[in-house]
């Protein structure tokens, strides 16, 4: 699986660089500027790139910007943000779409090797791999009168792990509850939300994405 990775960080990006080759990952360009990255998106064939927002010269949003470019010339090219905060605009902006293969994590709450590792692998396979607290931010972000409004507590729990990218069978070990429950809670929060129902976890997670990006309306 060939990778494009870009982080400003010498450290840290040569650290990424080695854990990716160890999994099996083939990085073709690790770059440490916006310009490079956009010349690197371009230039590589790549299957997933892991994208820091904020890379030099303006350390502002170059990382994020380069990415969100090759997403308009390559729809659907998996992306997976790194970043040190939620940046609520880009990430609905990333999400805004729907194409797939999307992720956003938080540099200081990747708490393991493999953790990182799967949530690359699910990116380029086409899925989604959400930071909790970017999920928060997503949801705590809507008008008052949105119908997330109508979800109970436990349906606003559900709702959050599936936009994780979690299946049914996760989220039933991380809330305690039976597979069925949690199917029971999808089918009303999809109801409520007014979203088609897939048995496509993809699909499904990024139904949910687009509604909470605003692209979705009931």
């Amino acid at each position: 699986m060939r990778v494009v990775l870009a982080e400003d960080l010498f450290l840290l990006r040569e650290g990424l660089c080695n854990l990716l080759t160890a999994h099996g990952f083939t990085v073709v360009a690790a770059v440490a500027s916006g310009p490079e990255l956009r010349r690197a998106l371009a230039e590589e064939e790549l299957d997933v790139a892991v994208v820091d927002v904020r890379l030099p010269p303006t350390f502002t949003d170059e990382g994020m910007q380069a990415a969100l470019e090759a997403r308009r010339e390559r729809p659907g090219l998996p992306v997976l943000v790194l970043s040190q905060h939620v940046e609520q605009l880009y990430a609905r902006e990333l999400l805004g779409d729907g194409a797939g293969g999307i992720g956003y994590l938080l540099k200081d709450r990747v708490l393991g090797a493999e953790e990182f590792v799967e949530s690359v692998r699910r990116v380029a396979g086409g899925g989604t791999a959400m930071d909790p607290e970017v999920v928060t931010k997503l949801l705590g972000g809507r008008r008052r009168d949105d119908p997330l409004a109508m979800l109970t507590p436990r349906e606003r729990e559900v709702l959050a792990l599936m936009a994780e990218g979690c299946s049914n069978a996760a989220i039933a070990a991380r809330l305690f509850v039976s597979e069925s429950a949690v199917g029971k809670h999808s089918a009303s929060i999809f109801s409520k939300l007014g979203i088609s129902v897939s048995d496509d976890t993809n699909r499904r997670v990024l139904a949910v994405l687009a509604y909470l990006n605003g692209s979705v309306h009931p």
